[in-house]
């Protein structure tokens, strides 16, 4: 019986390892930080197939590349107990105004200047927080 399992596992590596590329073909995407096309390769979608990835990539290879860097500092001076302020430039949803933050936004979430978000949430500017 164990050689029947052993079998299978074989036969499963094997249709995934050699498999065809013919049904992929190099494709277009938009990267979601810069805006610019990026091509994600067939050897690329073989990659991500082979190791059971199911979502293509979001980011270009340098956006990438950015964002781990982003995330690696982040990481470095929580373990060094340094307090790190976070400052990100962006464009407010609302009046198109550019202005700073002082967090990383969302993805597909809109960020609004402080008087566009003091306009949506008036009872911010009495001191009231209590709704």
């Amino acid at each position: 019986m164990k050689t029947q399992v052993d079998t299978e596992n074989l036969k499963e590596f094997n249709e995934k390892t050699f498999a065809d590329q013919a049904d992929f073909k190099d494709k277009n995407i938009l990267c979601i930080d810069c805006g610019q096309d990026f091509v994600w390769s067939v050897g690329e979608q073989a990659f991500f197939r082979d190791k059971g990835l199911t979502n293509p990539p979001k980011r270009c290879k340098d956006c990438k590349h950015a964002k781990n860097e982003r995330i690696a500092s982040i990481a470095a001076a929580q373990a060094a107990g340094v307090k790190q302020r976070i400052e990100v430039a962006v464009h407010c949803a609302k009046c198109q105004s550019y202005t700073t933050v002082p967090f990383y936004p969302s993805q597909g979430r809109p960020v609004l200047c402080r008087s566009c978000y003091l306009e949506k949430h008036p009872t911010l500017i009495n001191g009231n927080f209590n709704k």
